[in-house]
């Protein structure tokens, strides 16, 4: 049951999750303690509900708070074996649980447990952890908020972390909350209100005495040729590097990508102490356990040219990988997981912005955002002190923890196409959308590309945010058009791996009655069209060094000759040979080519209700709206062909079960004998 407790913690924690200042995604937890009735005995029973592991305050509903018997948690002081063992107690919180539980608990449970008060709040705002991370935090706490706000030295997450903070509170009985060195606040209240208010004012009050204190230029000047590139060539500059980032990051695994050019990111990238900060790395465990320890900086000015950046990442990548390794066997001990990996999940080029990945969009966007927080975290430190993180050591225990291993573990396995990004043209409708609605659901990030950009827009936000698809305007018929298409493709999800070339449209005309016009146009869109679209992302394909597809949704008018349609299957045609011929090219890089050739699809075709249909039908003397049975009764099968079964095609040619296939024109068309490839 959703008691008012409940009701209050959840609207607290939405409100304290919806704003950036206060903390991140999934970041923080909140809880609250209270009365319900044990329906066992049916006598009253204090609970603590408290955001359940891996949890974000922004969206919590009470499904995600974890729910357990106050007095068995609070036992657990009697039983703790000290801090060499505290993991151990993680397992206990299942013992403690109320019911089911609800969520799992996080490791965050004893802080919120053992505190004595009704409700506490353990965020991870920037100004905090500016405090928390300066090298004269303890000083800062005590000169900025007296003796409302204590000091609390770094220590990891867990159970002795909420004795810690427990006894902060016994001790310190003016104490609204304390400041974790490292780490972040947390804040507490006898009222959800008054947890609420003493949160933000601890967060306001540091916010306000670095703006009132801090140095201007807590970064120092500008370093000339770092400045950022006017808005054009700096996003043409970033589609260009992209690819081979995101080559070079995915070399353990591949990587969906991320790209901001914020304000926030170009001014810290410019800056004379960024080389020398970006080193020190994050210290907010949810910031690196998203950015990794540090990030990889391109350490040359926006005046030097793309081939010198590129040859310069490949340097630095390698260096990165060794200094990774370094750090992992410095500290790694004998019952350490093995190493996750050794790519930088965030790369910073100056005067562009800033690449960030994940294994997929949403934690790709998510790792940025934390680098951001983490830019604005060591501003607020160098503005009044040195920013001084956690030590590596420290950061090695959190980011090779048994228990964030186990939760790792924990996650589902990924999809068959999860880490891919689908461009896909005429994908509004019909075929296409079938196909680009299949490979969303197969885990693939999905670039809507058609002529008609609001149909696109309104077509990718059917398959859900945009951390899954985007719409962008793209007419195949014209180059530029198309390499618009492909950067703005780049830039959203940090390359292209899947390529469909699925725009189309048909005239039915017989020989004398198709105009040159006719013609032109039918090649332009599909023969010319699927060559742009090769031409433009192939590029990008082979500068990732990852493989990938090429599908070209092609015909059975490929290899078939039927009446009153000339241009249409010799257009056809001219796309079923661009397979056979890139296959043939293509393959060195990895990169796979195939095409597929379906029979009339009439169910949801943009081809067949502009006049097509009602052509075919004429010409087969049959009425318009039997016209897909019609195709259907003349194969083999007798089975209408619809736009999922082009779907299904594509997601096997381009799944791991056809790996070593290239060059192979598959027929959908359930059984026409007559376009049976000899």
């Amino acid at each position: 049951m959703v008691t008012e407790t409940v009701t209050e913690l959840i609207a607290r924690s939405n409100r304290l999750g919806a704003e950036p200042e206060n903390t991140n995604y999934a970041g923080g937890n909140t809880s609250a303690k209270g009365v319900d009735v044990d329906p066992v005995t049916g006598e009253p029973v204090e609970l603590l509900w408290v955001k359940g592991s891996g949890g974000d305050l922004g969206t919590l509903t009470p499904e995600g708070l974890a729910v357990l018997r106050l007095d068995r948690l609070r036992a657990l002081v009697d039983v703790y074996p000290g801090a060499e063992r505290e993991d151990e107690m993680v397992a206990a919180f299942d013992y403690c649980l109320h019911g089911r539980g609800g969520a799992a608990p996080s490791i965050d449970t004893a802080m919120h447990g053992l505190v004595d008060a009704a409700h506490v709040d353990h965020l991870h705002p920037d100004a905090g952890i500016a405090i928390a991370t300066a090298a004269d935090g303890e000083r800062l706490t005590s000169s900025i908020f007296g003796d409302r706000v204590v000091w609390v030295p770094w220590r990891r997450p867990g159970f002795q972390l909420g004795l810690d903070i427990a006894a902060v509170r016994a001790r310190n009985p003016r104490a609204i909350g304390c400041i974790l060195g490292g780490h972040g606040i947390t804040a507490w209240g006898d009222t959800s209100d008054e947890a609420e208010a003493r949160s933000r004012w601890i967060i306001e009050t540091a916010a306000a005495h670095i703006a009132a204190h801090g140095r201007s230029d807590p970064f120092g000047p500008a370093r000339r040729g770092y400045e950022a590139l006017d808005d054009a060539d700096r996003r043409a500059r970033a589609a260009a590097l992209a690819p081979t980032i995101r080559g070079i990051v995915s070399t353990d695994r591949p990587m969906v990508g991320h790209f901001t050019d914020a304000a926030v990111v170009l001014d810290f990238l410019a800056s004379e102490k960024a080389p020398a900060l970006a080193a020190l790395g994050t210290s907010c465990p949810d910031h690196f356990l998203r950015t990794k320890v540090k990030p990889l900086l391109l350490d040359l000015p926006a005046t030097a040219s793309v081939d010198e950046q590129i040859a310069r990442l490949h340097q630095l990548h390698a260096d990165y990988r060794a200094d990774y390794r370094a750090y992992y066997d410095a500290h790694a001990t004998a019952d350490s997981p093995a190493i996750r990996g050794a790519d930088p999940l965030i790369v910073l080029v100056p005067g562009v912005g800033m690449f960030s990945y994940g294994a997929n969009k949403q934690t790709a966007r998510v790792a940025g955002e934390f680098y951001v927080n983490a830019i604005n975290v060591m501003r607020g430190a160098e503005a009044l002190s040195t920013y001084a993180p956690i030590s590596d050591a420290e950061k090695f225990r959190i980011e090779y923890w048994a228990l964030e291993e186990a939760k790792l573990r924990r996650m589902p396995a990924p999809k068959s196409h999860q880490g891919r990004i689908a461009f896909v043209t005429g994908a509004a409708s019909g075929i296409g959308k079938a196909i680009a609605t299949r490979l969303a659901a197969e885990g693939a990030c999905v670039v809507v590309a058609d002529l008609d950009l609001e149909k696109a827009r309104a077509a990718a936000a059917e398959l859900g945010s945009a951390d899954v698809a985007i719409g962008v305007a793209a007419n195949v018929a014209d180059a530029d058009a198309v390499q618009a298409a492909v950067d703005e493709a780049v830039l959203a999800f940090g390359g292209v791996d899947l390529v469909v070339n699925n725009a189309g449209l048909s005239l039915s005309r017989s020989l004398l009655e198709t105009t040159e016009q006719d013609w032109d146009l039918q090649h332009d869109v599909m023969a010319k069209g699927s060559f742009l679209v090769s031409k433009a992302t192939a590029p990008v394909l082979i500068a990732q060094g990852l493989g990938g597809d090429i599908v070209y949704i092609s015909s059975k008018n490929s290899v078939f000759a039927g009446p009153h349609n000339v241009a249409y299957s010799a257009a056809k045609a001219d796309q079923a040979h661009q397979v056979r011929l890139l296959a043939v090219e293509l393959g060195e890089h990895g990169i796979r080519v195939n095409g597929v050739n379906p029979d009339g699809v009439v169910r949801d075709s943009g081809i067949f209700a502009s006049g097509w249909g009602a052509n075919r039908a004429a010409t087969y003397g049959v009425k318009e709206e039997e016209l897909g049975q019609y195709y259907a009764n003349r194969t083999i099968l007798k089975r209408e062909v619809v736009p999922e079964s082009i779907a299904d095609a594509v997601y096997v040619l381009t799944g791991p079960e056809l790996s070593r296939t290239t060059g192979l024109h598959i027929p959908v068309d359930s059984g026409v004998a007559a376009a049976f490839l000899r």
